[in-house]
């Protein structure tokens, strides 16, 4: 062998992807992977109320919107329009204000028109149309955009012209 081949061979063993494992080295099985720690609850303990946060942020609605059993709100829309109706911005931005200064969460808007039976697509825009009006108008009152989720359902089995809101779920129960 020549004196490069020597040094080259020195250094390649030398290097520590070339080192082997022993059989004693082998038989040691690899540690455990670390358990992350729980993330601390920094919100506390809640306090108790007979109502839930939708109801709480719901209750007492503004002029033009309905309660829904569930805690949500509905605005009636006259048939075949998609602006909202007469003084119901005033009352969306109310209602906006409301949601927003209550819990952290995703508002869902549902959107129905009775629209003609023989075309579907002129009832899913009118829906699209309406929710998109209301959801501006929460904005409006400041509830965030980003957090307002659109359902423009068109024309459903039973033929409505309304808008339901539903405010965020109340948090998971400890």
């Amino acid at each position: 062998m020549t004196r490069l081949a020597i040094v080259l061979w020195l250094l390649a063993s030398l290097h520590p992807a070339a080192a082997q494992p022993t059989e004693a080295e082998e038989s040691i099985p690899a540690p455990p992977a670390a358990v992350p720690p729980r993330p601390a609850d920094l919100a506390g303990p809640q306090p108790a109320t007979a109502l839930s946060p939708p109801a709480l942020a719901l209750r007492g609605l503004p002029a033009g919107l309905e309660a829904l059993p569930n805690g949500g709100a509905r605005l009636r829309f006259p048939a075949g329009t998609d602006s909202l109706p007469q003084g119901a911005e005033g009352s969306l931005a109310d209602l906006g204000r409301r949601i927003a200064a209550g819990p952290a969460g995703r508002v869902t808007v549902t959107a129905q028109a009775s629209g003609p039976v023989a075309d579907i697509s002129a009832a899913r825009r009118t829906s699209l149309a309406r929710a998109i009006a209301v959801k501006q108008a929460l904005a409006t009152g400041g509830l965030a955009p980003t957090r307002i989720d659109l359902r423009p359902m068109g024309r459903t089995g039973e033929p409505f012209d309304a808008v339901d809101i539903q405010p965020p779920e109340p948090p998971p129960a400890r």
